[in-house]
């Protein structure tokens, strides 16, 4: 449907609703990639009012060139004070405003809105299926060899950025350092309980064992090591869901809400573990894992350190995805259910408590 405002969008106002988009307001917010361009109208072609609002929308111009559809991002009414309380709420958007590199493929944003007293913001980005990308979830999980160039991208990126620090970087000193704050651990007390419930008998027996709290605080005890050494700017959700494959097979990143400062151990073992099915990361984490740290260009000293901290690492997708399946509105059930499965079976396969306890020993 076209756009007829209901009223005069201000180009500096986020649309409270879609159909208040008008061609001047989105002339302006594509004005700084084509300044030449005058869009003339303007339609509505998907929304969704989910976890995030989002919606698509088709171009076209009385005078000059650009794109012929865009994809807006803002924020749910349901979620403002969820994303506040974990200080998720405008990273995001502050990460596209910095003009940061990021040397990872991910959605060329044309404007940023934000509207802090409102607790709101807008993303106005590319459209990928433009570029053909075919976004991911975990039931359509990657090959080795795409995971292989999701990894690839993450360690560009990472060693970009290794040793970060916002003296280094001052536009992005506002970047949080990963710590087990009480306002995540106040969700996942809550829903871990209830995931596992959920999850019944198809977890191990030794993720049985543990009670949700007991869970939690081994997440806890895992993002307490990520502010030590080898940290850098991380995604921060990078699991599947989050993931697109293009047609070269290059594999880029959605959604950087969580962008935090951390050890990339938390970036890699969430990508990894989530992304690959049991049998296939069984078969090729060893090699995957290498090859990243060759790209990133880790000292041997460290190589064996380092498996110790993947090898931890799946103790934070086990309570983030049990947390998810615990809830409700935010994933399917099937999504969940099967990456909560994931990080299940990679906590017993890789031994992520004996791991863990080693790194807090070497502390």
């Amino acid at each position: 449907m076209k756009s007829t405002a209901r009223r005069s969008l201000d180009v500096t106002e986020i649309p409270g609703d879609w159909l208040d988009v008008t061609p001047e307001w989105m002339t302006a917010a594509i004005r700084n990639h084509h300044p030449d361009a005058e869009v003339e109208d303007v339609t509505l072609m998907m929304r969704d009012d989910g976890t995030n609002r989002r919606a698509r929308f088709q171009l076209g111009y009385s005078a000059g060139h650009g794109p012929e559809t865009v994809f807006i991002k803002a924020e749910a009414d349901a979620h403002r004070q969820l994303h506040a309380r974990n200080g998720n709420l405008f990273n995001e958007a502050e990460l596209f405003a910095s003009g940061a590199l990021l040397p990872v493929d991910h959605p060329l944003v044309y404007r940023v809105i934000i509207d802090r007293p409102g607790l709101d913001y807008a993303i106005v980005m590319e459209d990928l299926s433009r570029r053909g990308a075919d976004p991911r979830d975990a039931t359509r999980p990657l090959s080795a060899d795409q995971a292989s160039k999701g990894l690839l991208g993450l360690a560009r990126l990472h060693s970009h950025y290794l040793g970060f620090s916002s003296g280094g970087h001052p536009t992005l000193g506002w970047v949080q350092t990963w710590a087990p704050t009480e306002g995540f651990q106040v969700g996942l007390r809550a829903r871990v309980p209830i995931g596992m419930d959920r999850a019944a008998d198809l977890l191990p027996a030794e993720v049985r064992r543990l009670s949700g709290d007991e869970i939690v605080d081994v997440w806890s005890r895992f993002v307490s090591t990520l502010a030590g050494r080898g940290v850098t700017l991380l995604h921060g959700d990078a699991h599947i869901g989050n993931t697109y494959v293009l047609p070269d097979g290059d594999v880029g990143f959605l959604d950087w809400q969580v962008v935090r400062r951390g050890n990339w151990s938390q970036d890699v073992g969430y990508f990894l573990m989530g992304a690959l099915d049991e049998h296939c990361r069984r078969s090729n984490e060893e090699a995957l894992l290498s090859e990243y740290l060759d790209a990133v260009g880790l000292r041997p000293e460290d190589v064996k350190s380092a498996r110790l901290r993947y090898r931890a690492s799946a103790a934070y997708g086990l309570a983030i995805w049990l947390s998810t399946l615990g809830s409700d509105g935010f994933q399917s059930r099937e999504v969940s259910l099967t990456l909560a499965l994931r990080y299940a079976r990679a906590f017993v396969d890789l031994d992520a408590l004996g791991a863990l306890s080693l790194i807090e020993a070497q502390r």
